[in-house]
């Protein structure tokens, strides 16, 4: 694996990291068709999970069948797939050393009552699986924040201390805030902030509104005349307030959409400054052909070839 200077670069903002974790770090960065450029899509397949089988496979059924998300991250040549513990143990043997995968440690799903994850995964699952990275969800807002940001810390040290990279999914919700209030501006960047507090290395938050949620970061925001008229200069300012660009963020796609819609979105995502996608529903859902097509439609808009 021959090291760019982008690369090299995005390693030297981890300045506590181990060589191991900048080197899981970097299988990520220099995989797949974005390899050396700093930027990345990442297939994540946590939605059977979070809202059934039936709710994420059913409009495409060869979703149903773990390997073929393995074969679809890999044949669209993204920079790493993000999946449950069962997921990954299912493809873990014919899929080895092909790509990058990352544990997701903990998900809710569509019954809860509450906002909260249940830890279903380890360091050690990650090590056994030959994993670069465990993937770890918080919920800054909820009532059980401060739990979940506990159990985070607790497996981020004990990932790192190991070598693995750490994602963290940065979701807002529940406690005091509004539905609309979950993908606010201000919302969306704290999220990011507080994600790259809590030490991980790869943020993945979604993408932000203008609404403004709380009136004190409005004014702030006015104040300072941030810019947030248009979803580029908004994703600016998050990737502004993960310490300044130092922290790799990726954005999500979201609930399923047509394909001009997400390529649009995407197009506004990479031009405000994103390190990638991280994208789903709308890959998965779609039958492989069209999700190999929009992959490398998404793909191509990172190069700056679309």
């Amino acid at each position: 694996m021959r090291m760019t200077r982008k690369v090299k670069e995005i390693l030297s903002w981890y300045e506590s990291d181990s060589p191991g974790t900048k080197t899981n770090i970097a299988r990520i960065l220099m995989q797949g068709k974005l390899a050396g450029t700093g930027k990345m899509v990442i297939l994540p397949v946590d939605q059977g999970f979070e809202h059934g089988p039936d709710r994420s496979f059913a409009p495409n059924p060869a979703g149903y069948d773990p390997h073929y998300h393995f074969k679809l991250a890999i044949d669209a040549g993204l920079n790493a797939y993000a999946a449950p513990l069962g997921m990954i143990e299912a493809g873990a043997d014919t899929f080895a050393g092909q790509i990058p995968t990352i544990l997701k440690m903990n998900s809710s799903n569509s019954h809860a009552t509450q906002k909260d994850q249940a830890v279903y995964g380890s360091v050690d699952d990650a090590l056994r699986l030959g994993c670069s990275a465990i993937g770890f969800t918080i919920y800054p807002g909820a009532d059980e924040q401060f739990d979940m940001m506990e159990e985070f810390r607790e497996l981020a040290a004990e990932a790192k201390a190991v070598g693995l990279a750490v994602v963290l999914w940065s979701y807002p919700r529940g406690g005091n805030l509004s539905k609309d209030g979950e993908t606010a501006i201000d919302v969306t960047a704290y999220a990011a902030h507080l994600a790259a507090l809590l030490g991980a290395h790869i943020i993945k938050v979604k993408p932000p509104t203008e609404k403004i949620e709380q009136k004190e970061a409005g004014e702030a925001l006015k104040k300072a005349k941030v810019d947030t008229s248009s979803l580029s200069k908004r994703i600016e300012h998050v990737m502004q307030s993960a310490f300044n660009g130092r922290r790799l963020v990726v954005f999500s796609g979201g609930a399923a959409k047509g394909t001009e819609a997400v390529l649009n979105e995407i197009r506004e995502v990479a031009a405000g400054g994103s390190n990638g996608s991280i994208i789903g529903r709308n890959s998965f859902q779609r039958e492989r052909g069209e999700a190999l097509e929009l992959l490398d439609a998404i793909v191509k808009i990172y190069l700056g070839k679309a």
